[in-house]
């Protein structure tokens, strides 16, 4: 096949894929267990970095509609799904350091992060509305998208957008590699998640050279993700170094947390160096040059 050729995948079929994946999840469930949630958060991340790779191309009303939908969706399921994570974590945990959960007994904090929550942890009456609200969300969003025409978007405007995308990564990268603070760490897993998900379009270029550089984002990524649940439940431990208070295990407790956030971290640096590191472009870090118009 010549390479001029060569277009990407289709976009619309995938797009209005994801939110009906998302919505059949939702159906016939007044309370999505853990994994139903976190299948749907992920569909919307995917369905937001869609659109932000041919928003220059749609009605400019629209795009900020479903963005604000997908976005909504999102940010409700999050509550549902934190609960269970921080649980999940903190008994990874327990075994490893038995004796240190021990000594915490009576850390009332610790003890209740511990027994399993419903999902969420408010009311039912809650929980059943909020499905509601989501699943006529993604109804909406959905029948917008239908009628969005998608079927003649500009290649070359594609392709510069991968690469924008790609250059708010290494922006991010570097800010949180001179200042790796929790919210840089996670501005730059949820741009990077943008472009990998943006990547699957751009397969029929050469597949696999794009399914080998999404293969160690979605291993970069996974690692963040591992390092913002640590954070996120030491936040919810509301711990905050005091040399007075009366839990030393708890600083004992925190110290092999952050171990463990260092050593996900050990693993991103390396990957994320050779993706993003500065002078480094997107020809060099796909293997090929993509024809841009």
């Amino acid at each position: 096949m010549e390479p001029e050729r060569i277009k990407p995948k289709e976009v619309k079929p995938a797009l209005s894929g994801y939110i009906k994946d998302a919505s059949n999840m939702l159906k016939g469930s007044d309370y999505p267990d853990v994994r139903v949630v976190h299948d749907v958060r992920v569909l919307m991340k995917k369905s937001r970095a869609v659109l932000k790779l041919i928003g220059t191309q749609l009605d400019k009303e629209s795009l900020k509609r479903d963005l604000l939908a997908l976005r909504t969706v999102g940010r409700m399921m999050a509550d549902w799904r934190e609960s269970s994570v921080l649980r999940k974590t903190l008994k990874e945990l327990k075994k490893k350091h038995a004796d240190i959960f021990k000594r915490l007994e009576d850390y009332e904090k610790l003890t209740v992060l511990l027994i399993k929550p419903g999902l969420p942890e408010n009311s039912e009456v809650s929980v059943k509305e909020g499905v509601d609200v989501i699943s006529d969300l993604l109804k909406r969003a959905g029948y917008r998208i239908r009628f969005q025409t998608m079927n003649n978007l500009d290649q070359g405007i594609l392709l510069r957008e991968l690469y924008n995308s790609y250059k708010i990564v290494i922006d991010t990268y570097l800010t949180c590699r001179n200042n790796p603070k929790q919210e840089n760490l996670h501005e730059f897993r949820k741009k990077s998640k943008d472009f990998l998900y943006q990547l699957y379009f751009f397969r029929p270029f050469n597949s696999s050279a794009i399914k080998a550089l999404e293969k160690k984002l979605n291993t970069l990524t996974r690692n963040l993700g591992k390092y913002n649940d640590l954070a996120q439940l030491i936040k919810n431990l509301g711990y905050k170094y005091d040399h007075t208070h009366d839990f030393p295990a708890l600083d004992e407790l925190i110290i092999k947390i952050r171990e463990e956030q260092d050593n996900y971290l050990s693993r991103v640096w390396p990957v994320a160096y050779k993706i993003f590191c500065p002078g480094q472009n997107l020809k060099n870090v796909l293997g090929f040059e993509l024809p841009v118009i």
